[in-house]
């Protein structure tokens, strides 16, 4: 067991013991398992993906891109963060080369999502998000606010200011205490929100620790308003030997220091382009490192350093640094206009010294230290706003991408948009919230619990409302730095990267192993896109998604292509803004309910009354009702007659209904259907195909018009989730400016279809007041009733060939209806496998049985199904081109053997005795059947050039034998038409 050398003083805890890389360690509760392995002095974690070099902790929490680690003890984690792992005791983990190993135990956690609704949701608890949520939930809005930290407060553990004389994080927490007193308010601590989609619709991933019920829990947030406090990332600077462990941004050290009570060294040098790091350099010099000298990359530094400098020293006051240097504090340096050139690493590959050389690169001084903190300015956190649609704009005194506008309803405050000062972020959020909650239809100003401007303090007292807002600058204009493409001294805006003659080892991307000299590959093979070298190098591609690196490589890109970094922009910000594992996202493995197994509103009737289920898609469907001594073939045939001869009964309640509504819904449905939706009359019914991109048949259905603003759109069954989300892919990627809202309603409604001769009999007993003839109610129109006694649409429509009506009602007067239907005793009630039956001897295909995605509304001789007047559809242009004389159609096959029954499946060929392979194979059977009207067997196949095959002899091989059919047209039964009237 080892002590903790680099633990500060009066930092204490209960002590928790922990295993890493195979040696015993102590840590204090509270401790990430960096801030725990920095405290026993280590400090190299792990190795790098690529090269193979020592990495150490880099940032203290999500932006980590170095310090990866295994989890082994209790729970197996393939690939975490040391930042963000919370110690506990007796955890055992080990360094990882930048990917982890899936572990061959099974995983014993359990894993939950959560959905939920509210008026105003706050991402990030810092001074900008806790004082919307306060000015938010004094409204009296539902509130929701997410942070990913153990405690609230953002940054304000990190460092030592204050807020109405109380120190940060002791307001924070009772900032925290007072949304408790909100009963409309839920706190969500430990919980990152990964992903911002369409309609304020927000993805977050709780961690609640391997003691909880559930190691981690998917919430899925609906919110009226959003609200965006979600800070912003340090940016690091490109130099030589910048991945040595050793190396850190200068907030994390700072971070370590004031949170955790760690040294993460004994002697620093501290490497900025701006004025924040002077207060981390000032916090690790009250806590006992020694700061040896700031260098500074700008001329001209007048910086106002405050009390309680290196060793307690008391500064002269605010000094002007130029180009020889200064004194920043008493016995420390300051080298303005100065850069680190290098690092130099000890034995253990970690940071030994440093040098640094003049802006003008002549000379260079060696400074010895095991610490070199970093800060090259500071990136907002847009990645939510830009994954809401948000476009960015690029704030040239900033050097970074603030956010601009935006389609969603959605807030950005403190940080995330470019305000640097504690006064500024508690005011800013205090009014986004306060907006927000308005917006949302709550009266505004009730409660504005955030202190004056003027009362956020800086740790010595000083006013911060006095500095700048945007007081992180870069360099100034007239420092100079050598470009790395041609030698020449360029004014750059901001510092990207130092100068050199080798640039193998300015690390860009640290978890990808990816340098400046990468990147200055992929220009000079000619690509000018950052997303091209994003991909050509797979910088900003790893589990950080280039919180630090992403910034950083298009200003290295920009500066090396001689273009202004907000042309270049930024790349695509993707969900998850955080790594989340495949078992959060999949959830608990509930035995059935992991699957989840739907059932109608009439399942229990099916039960109790015998009947056979299969599995179509999720649902639970009766496949037939077999009585006393029936088998399958002989219940289904009894079913099948019923139909033809009298009346039968079918739930099918299972097919996708989708509500398709607004001023566009008509011209959404000509796009997306082969044949003309919007001359559909109120009304009437229209059946409809849908094709993809390539022609080939997708779904069909039917299509009900409610009102001229107002359709209802059948699925099959097993396709309805399907054609709602090709609904949306083409409304939200393609035709975003079309008015529409596409809503599935298939658990809403009950559906009987009923048909036979007799059902016009059947149904006209029922609904007394609904005119059944045929001249009143024709084939393919709707009209609303009511049908024993309960209120229905009753639609004209046959999947039979026989006279035949769907009865709609809602879902909880299904079981009535049904009870009404069989009353009677006349009507007999019929399975999917007998409905399977008719539709096929009626030629009607069933898409995914009869066709296979290679399949065209042509193939199946429907090509009347495809519009000539349409100026264009989803597949129109492939509809255009010719099928050409090999194409497969649909055909009908009549064993010559009439008892025969051909295996679903089966392939066909010409010959009638088999030649040695390969066998030319001309078609398979799609559907096969025995029929009770046609009293015999028949199947349903795609045939090469089959309509030119009718009458023709083909072979189906079958278990070493070849069985003849003769190929026919693919409508058996009644091919007039004449009994769909009745």
């Amino acid at each position: 067991m080892t002590s903790q050398p680099f633990r500060g003083d009066g930092h204490r805890g209960e002590v928790l013991r922990f295993r890493f890389d195979g040696r015993e360690y102590e840590g204090r509760r509270g401790d990430t398992l960096a801030s725990a392995l920095l405290a026993n002095g280590v400090r190299t974690v792990a190795r790098s993906v690529r090269l193979g070099r020592p990495r150490g902790v880099f940032a203290a929490w999500t932006e980590e891109p170095n310090a990866l680690v295994q989890i082994e003890h209790p729970f197996p984690e393939p690939m975490l963060q040391a930042t963000v792992v919370e110690l506990y005791d007796g955890l055992v983990a080990r360094g990882l080369p930048g990917r982890g190993r899936l572990s061959g135990e099974p995983d014993p956690a359990r894993y939950d999502g959560v959905y939920a609704h509210c008026d105003v949701l706050v991402v990030g608890a810092g001074p900008a998000g806790l004082s919307a949520a306060l000015a938010a939930a004094g409204t009296g809005a539902r509130v929701i606010l997410a942070d990913d930290r153990p405690v609230p407060g953002g940054s304000l553990p990190d460092t030592a200011e204050t807020v109405g004389g109380v120190p940060g994080a002791d307001w924070a927490t009772a900032a925290l205490a007072g949304l408790a007193g909100h009963p409309e308010v839920r706190v969500l601590a430990r919980t990152s929100v990964f992903g911002y989609y369409d309609d304020n619709y927000l993805v977050a991933v709780e961690r609640r620790g391997e003691r909880a019920p559930s190691r981690e829990r998917v919430w899925r947030i609906r919110a009226r308003r959003v609200v965006l406090a979600t800070g912003a990332h340090e940016r690091p600077i490109a130099f030589a030997g910048n991945d040595r462990p050793g190396v850190m941004l200068a907030s994390a050290a700072r971070a370590y220091v004031n949170r955790y009570g760690v040294l993460p060294g004994r002697r620093a040098v501290v490497f900025t382009a701006g004025d924040s790091a002077y207060d981390a350099a000032h916090d690790l010099a009250a806590a006992g490192v020694e700061i040896t000298a700031v260098v500074d990359a700008r001329q001209a530094v007048r910086q106002a350093v405050r009390q309680g400098g290196p060793r307690g020293a008391r500064p002269d006051g605010p000094r002007d640094a130029g180009r020889d240097g200064g004194r920043a504090w008493d016995g420390t340096d300051l080298l303005a206009g100065h850069l680190v050139t290098g690092v130099t690493a000890g034995g253990d590959g970690a940071v030994s010294s440093v040098t640094v050389s003049p802006s003008s690169l002549s000379g260079g001084r060696e400074i010895e230290a095991d610490l070199l903190l970093v800060s090259g300015g500071w990136n907002p956190v847009v990645h939510l706003f830009a994954q809401a649609g948000g476009r960015l704009r690029h704030d040239r005194e900033l050097g970074a991408f603030v956010p601009e506008t935006v389609r969603q309803a959605v807030e950005v405050a403190g940080a995330a948009r470019g305000l640097f000062t504690l006064a500024g972020c508690l005011a800013d959020g205090a009014e986004a919230g306060a907006r927000a909650a308005e917006a949302a239809g709550f009266p505004a100003g009730r409660h504005r619990p955030v202190p004056p401007a003027e009362t956020a303090t800086a740790g010595d007292g000083q006013s911060v409302a006095a500095a700048p807002v945007r007081d992180v600058t870069a360099p100034a204009e007239d420092v100079t730095a050598t470009s790395a493409r041609d030698g020449t001294a360029t004014p750059p805006e901001h510092l990207w990267l130092v100068p050199a003659d080798d640039y193998r080892s300015h690390f860009v991307d640290l978890q990808r192993d990816v340098t400046v000299a990468d990147v200055m590959r992929a220009t000079g093979a000619g690509l000018r896109s950052v997303e091209h070298v994003k991909r050509y190098t797979t910088a900003g591609t790893a589990h950080d998604q280039g919180k630090t690196s992403g910034l950083l490589t298009s200003g290295i890109v920009s500066h090396l292509l001689g273009v202004d970094v907000s042309d270049l922009g930024t790349t695509t910000f993707r969900a998850p803004y955080v790594p989340v594992s495949f078992a959060t996202l999949a959830g608990r493995d509930r035995g059935a309910l992991h699957d989840p197994v739907r059932v109608t509103p009439l399942h229990g009737w099916h039960v109790a009354h015998g009947a056979v289920f299969e599995n179509v898609g999720q649902w639970k469907r009766p496949r037939y009702y077999p009585r006393a001594g029936e088998d399958m073939e002989a219940a289904v045939l009894r079913e099948c007659a019923a139909v033809r001869r009298g009346a039968g009964a079918m739930d099918v309640s299972t097919l996708g209904m989708i509500e398709v509504q607004g001023p566009d819904a008509a011209e959404l449905l000509d796009r997306l259907y082969t044949n003309m939706i919007s001359t559909l009359a109120v009304g009437s019914i229209r059946y409809g195909m849908m094709c993809g991109l390539d022609g080939m048949v997708f779904d069909d259905g039917t299509v009900i018009r409610l009102a001229p603003d107002r359709f209802l759109v059948t699925t099959t069954t097993g396709n309805a989730a399907a054609v709602l989300d090709w609904m949306e892919e083409w409304l939200q990627t393609e035709w975003p400016h079309l008015r529409v809202y596409c809503t599935s309603v298939t658990e809403q409604w009950a559906t009987v279809a009923l048909a036979g001769p007799g059902s016009r009999a059947v149904l006209a007993a029922l609904a007394p007041d609904l005119a059944v003839d045929s001249a009143s109610f024709p084939f393919m129109t709707w009209r609303d009733t009511h049908v024993a006694g309960i209120e229905a649409r009753v639609c004209r429509i046959s999947f039979s060939g026989e006279l035949a009506y769907e009865i709609n009602v809602c879902a909880w007067d299904g079981p009535a209806l049904w009870e009404a239907v069989q009353a009677g005793g006349l009507v007999t009630p019929y399975g999917t496998e007998t409905m399977h039956v008719l539709r096929a001897e009626k030629g009607y295909p069933i898409v995914g049985q009869d066709t296979d995605g290679t399949v065209t509304p042509a193939d199946l001789g429907m090509d009347w199904m495809v519009s000539k007047k349409k100026a264009d559809f989803v597949g129109r242009r492939s509809h255009a081109r010719a099928g050409g004389p090999g194409r497969r159609h649909l055909v009908g096959l009549l064993p010559v053997d009439p008892d025969r029954l051909l295996p679903e499946g089966a392939h066909l060929v010409a010959a009638d005795r088999l030649p040695e392979p390969p066998v030319p194979m001309l078609g398979h059977v799609t559907s096969s059947y025995r029929s009770a009207a046609l009293g015999r067997t028949f199947a349903l196949a795609l045939v090469s050039g089959g309509r030119e095959r009718l009458g023709e002899r083909l072979h189906v091989p079958v278990g070493g034998e070849l069985v003849p059919v003769t190929v026919v047209h693919h409508v058996l039964y009644d091919p007039e038409g004449a009994r769909r009237d009745g």
